[in-house]
């Protein structure tokens, strides 16, 4: 599937996808993973069991939904984990949004991570319709 990190033949970029770790979609959420991790270091100290954990666990949520779909044997199920995925990430977009709004992230670090929120959007709404496309053939 093209501009997905994954085609119709299994590969990805030069290599073929063997884990979860070779989708694209996984790549990109791993690093916005490790970007809300390094953002949320500086909130506040009394958002510790709020939003700085909240965000934390959407954006871990998001590349375990994709790791577990992977694993899954039915394109039914592959599908519905990615959505599971997709759906943790638009959660964390709204805590991103709100985060800017109560001034605990700049309008630049906001801005810088909600285009990347958006790339990893992309690839996962590319997993989901690989998913459903395959679920349909016999």
């Amino acid at each position: 599937m093209k501009g997905y990190g994954i085609k119709n033949d299994g590969n990805i970029g030069r290599g073929k996808v063997v884990t979860f770790t070779d989708l694209m979609a996984w790549k990109q959420g791993h690093a916005l993973a490790l970007k809300i991790y390094q953002i949320t270091k500086d909130f506040p100290n009394r958002e510790k069991f709020g939003l700085t954990s909240q965000i934390r666990r959407c954006a871990l949520s998001v590349t375990s939904n994709i790791a577990e779909g992977f694993s899954r044997k039915s394109f039914r199920e592959k599908a519905q984990f990615y959505s599971t995925a997709l759906g943790s990430l638009t959660e964390l977009q709204n805590q991103l949004m709100l985060a800017r709004d109560v001034q605990y992230v700049s309008p630049d670090v906001y801005a810088d991570t909600y285009r990347y929120s958006v790339l990893v959007h992309k690839l996962i709404t590319g997993l989901i319709k690989y998913a459903k496309n395959a679920s349909r053939t016999p």
